[in-house]
């Protein structure tokens, strides 16, 4: 099953459910789908195209959130906070930081790097065999404490 397709009946199911705050967050999902569809590029897309949209999606869910917080607008942090949730759970199961820690020191060991200047070497491979189980502002994060 698609992500376009668990979407599509998870709105069903919402709508049947009545759940206005969860059809909120689905819908702008599928709109998010349907916008990227139909870019104009006309290639297909891929899995990692829609894991991008979503971890996307849910990073703007957070800076939002964070503002609105600040803001002292609780009512509005508690919408985004709960729409990112639902977004997340599309999402693949992220890694702990143990485990980012553990797979960069492979990598580090691999590519032979020493300093921050190998840091794009171990950018590169990080995030092909990583993938979108991290965010990549934590695995640069972590790589540039074990580089430096």
């Amino acid at each position: 099953m698609t992500l376009e397709e668990k979407i599509n009946a998870d709105i069903k199911a919402s709508m049947l459910a009545k759940d206005k705050r969860k059809l909120e967050a689905l819908r702008a999902v599928k709109s998010a789908l349907l916008l990227l569809k139909t870019n104009g590029t006309g290639k297909e897309i891929t899995q990692e195209d829609e894991i991008a949209l979503l971890q996307r999606l849910v990073k703007q869910r957070k800076e939002s959130a964070s503002l609105y917080k600040e803001q002292g607008r609780e009512d509005l942090y508690e919408e985004e906070f709960y729409q990112q949730g639902i977004i997340e759970a599309y999402l693949p199961e992220q890694l702990s930081q143990e485990e980012i820690e553990g797979t960069l020191k492979q990598i580090i060991a691999e590519v032979n790097a020493t300093s921050m200047k190998d840091m794009g070497k171990v950018m590169k491979t990080a995030k092909s065999r990583i993938g979108a189980a991290a965010d990549g502002r934590a695995i640069n994060e972590v790589v540039k404490e074990l580089l430096s």
